[in-house]
């Protein structure tokens, strides 16, 4: 029986999609379940399985632009069954008729693809009980001869062999296709520094109070929900309460409106081989601290992994990114369209600085937040960042909406 393949639906939006890469070869057996391709669409890189066990035909080539619904491939279900057992390997063959190879040959053997050795000199080193590495090792010096052997190679041998190190020398340019992903998120970053009043502001966080409080309750805090507790929650609730004080920074751009929602999507940017994706934690400012770690850690997983929905990465009202898993000390992030507004977070440093007249080692943090002029005022944008750094230094606050509890006490 013949079974067909088609191009899924990655969401409502899209039309058509890129087949990216077959995961397995034309015309081979594959597996029920078994991954068998990767779909490129212009928000999300996502897999095709396989539905049945059987021979597999491509009706797609690498690299096509194909509608949703198109026949990808085929699978003949009669020709379902183990794939055949691969041939025994000229090697293994080789060890089986000779098991005890002479000492010179299993050293040629080993270092035959780095260094050619002609027929006279193996007659001699055999003769002589030598290997490679002997004869390596034994070279002291460097001569006009020796130079001007590997001057007069041909270019597609052209190498140097000094003191065991293998030195190439290459003007090889590599060239491969942009992914509909790379090239969706190229024109959107550019369409941002476009269209929008983009500005940045800047602000530190002393991250001590944080790292204190993870050192002594990281162990409760892994033996109750099996995860360990990062900062990326913190700032996640963080910009979910600090919204509340500031709901410009929240809001967006409709034509001639301003929409401002009642609530806080916030997208977390997670790098991965196939570009930037943006999964989102929905309703933050209403979710616990262990829930948000643990949401985050799942969305990033499914990124990395190219398991996340279309319905994952659509909508958010503002978004984190984090620089300083990569060594970023300091940056200005991008806008992610139709948002308003992005925070960098970036590496934690100690740095000297003053606290109660005296200087001190804080792990200080610089953080940005990009913003769009158009809607977002300076006293809102710089509000915002203050409140951040007060949340984030005070964490006790994030129980309470950002509110001394003096205040709820005396509800003021």
């Amino acid at each position: 029986m013949i079974i067909e393949i088609k191009i899924p639906t990655p969401g409502e939006s899209i039309t058509e999609v890129e087949l990216g890469k077959w995961l397995v070869e034309d015309g081979s057996i594959v597996e029920k379940n078994e991954e068998v391709a990767e779909i490129e669409s212009d928000k999300a890189t996502l897999t095709l399985v396989a539905e049945e066990s059987g021979k597999i035909s491509f009706n797609v080539q690498e690299g096509d632009t194909v509608e949703v619904g198109a026949l990808a491939c085929t699978i003949d279900t009669d020709a379902a069954g183990a794939p055949p057992k691969k041939a025994p390997s000229a090697a293994v063959e080789e060890k089986k008729e000779a098991p005890s190879a002479p000492k010179a040959e299993k050293a040629e053997a080993k270092d035959q693809p780095k260094i050619k050795t002609t027929a006279v000199a193996k007659e001699m080193m055999e003769e002589h009980h030598l290997s490679v590495d002997d004869i390596i090792s034994g070279l002291q010096r460097i001569g006009k001869k020796e130079v001007e052997a590997v001057i007069h190679q041909p270019a597609a041998e052209k190498q140097a062999v000094v003191g065991g190190t293998k030195a190439n020398f290459s003007r090889d340019l590599k060239r491969e296709n942009m992914t509909m992903l790379r090239r969706k998120l190229s024109q959107r970053l550019v369409a941002v520094k476009n269209e929008t009043a983009m500005l940045t502001t800047f602000n530190e966080v002393d991250m001590s109070p944080i790292m204190e409080l993870r050192k002594k309750y990281q162990p409760k805090f892994v033996e109750k929900h099996g995860f360990k507790l990062g900062f990326m929650s913190f700032f996640t609730k963080a910009v979910a309460v600090a919204a509340q004080f500031h709901p410009a920074v929240n809001s967006m751009i409709d034509g001639d409106q301003i929409i401002e929602p009642q609530f806080v999507d916030v997208g977390i940017a997670v790098s991965t081989p196939k570009g930037l994706m943006v999964p989102i934690v929905r309703n933050a400012e209403s979710k616990s601290i262990p829930a948000i770690e643990l949401e985050i850690k799942e969305l990033a997983e499914k990124a990395r992994n190219k398991k996340i929905s279309i319905e994952e990465l659509t909508g958010g009202t503002f978004t984190i990114t984090n620089g300083g898993v990569f060594g970023s000390l300091l940056s200005t992030p991008i806008i992610n369209p139709p948002q308003s507004a992005i925070l960098g977070m970036h590496n934690i440093v100690d740095r000297p600085v003053a606290v109660d007249g005296q200087v001190v080692i804080r792990p200080m943090m610089y953080v940005a937040l990009s913003y769009d002029h158009r809607i977002i005022d300076g006293k809102d944008s710089v509000g915002f960042l203050v409140k951040i750094k007060e949340l984030l230094e005070n964490p006790q606050l994030l129980l309470t909406d950002g509110k001394a509890p003096e205040e709820l006490l005396l509800q003021v």
